[in-house]
């Protein structure tokens, strides 16, 4: 018992907490990506976790999530396997090697990393109304180019899922939107099929070394089932431009949220 619960007291209000967290992190992760900064924090709160386990233990949920809104997505849209079938491959393999850095490299490095990034992203979005709102591929399906960035999009952002986590639906979507020229409707459907495959690869890892706390990361996937389902459907029913809005308003509160981290560990 003490291997499946990691030594940590699951407790009605650990549950509850965590169930909360789960639903909430996979509505948001359906929409637009960036559930991960709902969960992973959430989870890093419980006493006797450490950060490894939590990112571990996070991937289940997620899993869970992603698998529920990506069948969601794909009953009413069809995939560009063009790009999504490489993006997927080279994201599961930059997950596994991500996760084993993950034991190695200080997650606390990357995090004004990330939180650039996201101010990037988030400028570029705002300042561009129109990016999104239809496809509008920069290059044929077919070509070199389109096939190439794929991959290089999934190894990239597989390799930040498999070290940390946080924000990787949103870079998908982002990344999809304005380098390969999806929709953003489109490029969460996507999201949702890569992110499987960066959480699928994270696992790989992370259970055989141990590192998965399986009674808490069941209880964050019930959750992550539930919200992923709503969240999907939402996005369908609403299109491009409400997937748009979330999306501005979840990089927003990750600037926010990285923001105040970095403030924080520079005054500590």
């Amino acid at each position: 018992m003490e291997a499946f619960t990691g030594g940590i007291d699951v407790t009605l209000g650990l549950v509850l907490w965590l169930l909360g967290a789960g639903l909430l992190a996979g509505w948001v992760d359906a929409v637009v990506g960036g559930g991960g900064l709902i969960q992973l924090p959430a989870m890093l709160l419980v006493p006797g976790m450490t950060p490894v386990q939590a990112v571990a233990t996070n991937k289940v949920g997620s899993i869970a999530g992603t698998t529920a809104s990506a069948v969601t997505y794909l009953r009413k849209i069809t995939p560009d396997r063009s790009a999504t079938i490489p993006a997927a491959a080279t994201a599961f393999l930059g997950a596994v090697i991500g996760a084993k850095l993950a034991t190695l490299v200080p997650s606390e490095l990357f995090t004004p990393i990330i939180l650039a990034a996201l101010i990037g992203v988030g400028l570029f979005t705002v300042l561009n109304p129109s990016l999104g709102a239809d496809a509008t591929l920069r290059f044929g399906e077919s070509s070199k180019r389109h096939h190439a960035l794929s991959w290089l999009i999934g190894f990239a952002i597989g390799v930040y899922d498999g070290i940390l986590g946080p924000g990787t639906g949103s870079f998908l979507v982002i990344a999809f939107v304005s380098i390969i020229g999806f929709s953003f409707l489109q490029a969460s459907a996507t999201a949702k099929v890569i992110n499987w495959a960066t959480n699928l690869g994270a696992l790989v890892y992370f259970v055989p070394d141990g590192q998965v706390v399986w009674a808490l990361g069941l209880i964050v996937a019930v959750g992550n089932v539930a919200g992923g389902i709503v969240g999907a459907r939402t996005a369908l029913k609403k299109g491009s431009g409400f997937v748009r809005v979330v999306f501005v308003i979840v990089v927003s509160a990750m600037i926010i949220k990285l923001g105040y981290d970095v403030i924080s560990g520079l005054v500590h």
